[in-house]
């Protein structure tokens, strides 16, 4: 591991946003930073996996893997993060090192890559991320891509977070601190206004972030960059002319808004778009900090009037499924803010959860969870479910439906029981007053879906493939003994059973 990027790590975790970090003495927290990988602790994602997710979707860039080209992975569906600009963020960009580059280094062939996307693409800027094994060999991408900015005058900007340095949710960071080095405070907008805000850790999964926009709209705040879905290099580049950000995954972009706070004055909070109580004390949060900005005090007014309109037609919209879903049980495994975000819609949809995981939440995360769940939540908080465990629980009809991520949807059909997308890769937007409404209806239609009963219904033979007497034999069945005797030189009561 280089000098650049142990220090650049060292740098990340010394976070002042995370009160667990900052609880450590300074012993602990060097201690707890700096130690190897145990095997398997990157089984979620490894660094640059982290790196290249939080930053793909900046959509107008092109983004090159400098390593094999196994690294690269399927970047067509970037995990459902949606942009109603440009595409070129879904082309996968590779350098496609071979045995030569590792050997003699793959420095000159990262440098003509870098050429090439730009004489063809012309992107606004080009990011450059670094591998296991160009970080092993010693490929200083940092040197490579300042050369390629002065040659062809476009920014080129390196993403040190080669898979080796730790798990995904590291990656975040050190992908978040290459926007903060590189491209934000380098471009002034064309103009500003006292309702600009930049949205930070959202990634317009399925569009969410176009369910939430018309309201902001309709208050007249204008989202100046969203870090970084549906995002534009140059909006992001001009986010620190903003007046508040808004964080929604503090647990992978948290360094962003506490630096941009530092430097800029910039102040923050951490909201949910999920559930239609947590949509509107967002709305009242943004409101509340731009007034504070310097805007006008009569946004306060116009939220509070939105809000009510808002409400009030999703209440009405979700009534019909709340008789339906009242009291059924819902295990959720995911992680970080949807830990407890989705947990506040789920309980205003009428259900009832008997256990959210918080593996990847933050403290805070979990403090919320206490905070929805009140008292008796720590019994329901999982750290660390097994796949065994959630089997068990699941087939003991300790819940009605699980709610996670694609890993974990095998657990659930071997257990026979509902099982609905969370995560990243739905096909359904949840975000927002109508993202609530469609969460509800997706809930509804899963546990409803009439195949459950049916692969419940126990079939006629045993675990060791001999009939339980369910079947019984027929004249065909007869007839095909008598021909398989045959055959054998056997008399039909001779054939092995």
């Amino acid at each position: 591991m280089s000098v650049s990027l142990k220090a650049k790590i060292a740098e990340v975790f010394e976070e002042p946003g995370c009160d667990i970090n900052q609880g450590k003495s300074e012993k602990e927290r060097k201690k707890g930073c700096t130690r190897q990988l145990s095997p398997g602790a990157a089984a979620g994602g490894c660094a640059f996996d982290g790196a290249k997710i939080a930053l793909q979707p900046v959509a107008d860039v092109a983004h090159l893997v400098h390593g094999p080209i196994a690294c690269e992975g399927n970047s067509w569906d970037n995990r459902h993060s949606a942009s109603s600009h440009s595409q070129i963020y879904r082309t996968g960009f590779t350098t496609d090192i071979n045995e030569l580059d590792v050997i003699y280094g793959g420095e000159k062939r990262l440098f003509k890559s870098i050429r090439e996307i730009i004489e063809k693409y012309d992107p606004p800027a080009v990011f450059v991320y670094q591998t296991c094994v160009t970080a092993l060999t010693g490929d200083d991408i940092e040197a490579v891509c300042k050369r390629a900015a002065e040659k062809f005058g476009k920014p080129v900007i390196p993403v040190n977070a080669p898979g080796f340095a730790g798990p995904k949710n590291l990656g975040n960071k050190l992908g978040a601190e290459a926007i903060l080095d590189y491209v934000i405070g380098t471009v002034e907008p064309e103009f500003t206004t006292p309702y600009d805000i930049n949205i930070i850790g959202e990634y317009n999964l399925v569009g969410e972030l176009w369910q939430v926009k018309p309201l902001l709209d309709a208050l007249g705040i204008r989202i100046l960059s969203c870090i970084s879905g549906d995002g534009k290099y140059n909006e992001i580049a001009s986010a620190h002319r903003a007046r508040v950000n808004m964080m929604v995954c503090s647990k992978s972009m948290i360094n962003i808004a506490t630096k941009m706070q530092q430097r800029y004055g910039i102040p923050y909070f951490e909201g949910s778009f999920y559930g239609i109580s947590d949509m509107s004390e967002t709305l009242r949060q943004i409101a509340k900090l731009l007034v504070q900005q310097g805007a006008d005090a009569e946004l306060l007014e116009r939220t509070e009037r939105l809000i009510e309109v808002e409400e009030a037609r999703a209440y009405k919209r979700i009534a019909e499924y709340k008789a339906r879903l009242a009291g059924k049980r819902v295990l959720l495994i995911t992680g970080g803010v949807k830990s407890w975000s989705v947990v506040a819609a789920l309980q205003e949809g009428g259900m009832e959860i008997v256990g959210t995981s918080v593996k990847k939440s933050t403290k805070e995360d979990k403090d919320k969870i206490k905070e929805i769940m009140g008292e008796g939540a720590d019994a329901h908080m999982i750290d660390d479910m097994t796949p065994r465990e959630m089997y068990a629980m699941l087939r003991d009809a300790r819940a009605d439906i699980m709610l996670s991520g694609g890993r974990s949807q095998f657990v659930a059909l071997k257990a026979r029981m509902p099982w609905l997308d969370i995560n990243q890769e739905r096909y359904y937007a949840y975000a927002g007053y109508e993202g609530m409404v469609e969460l509800v209806h997706q809930i509804d239609r899963t546990i409803s879906n009439p195949v459950w009963q049916r692969v419940r219904i126990a079939a006629p033979w045993g675990d060791d493939g001999e009939t339980l007497g369910a079947v019984a034999p027929t004249a065909s069945t007869a007839h095909l003994s008598a021909v398989a005797a045959h055959a054998m030189g056997l008399e039909p009561e001779e054939i092995p059973v």
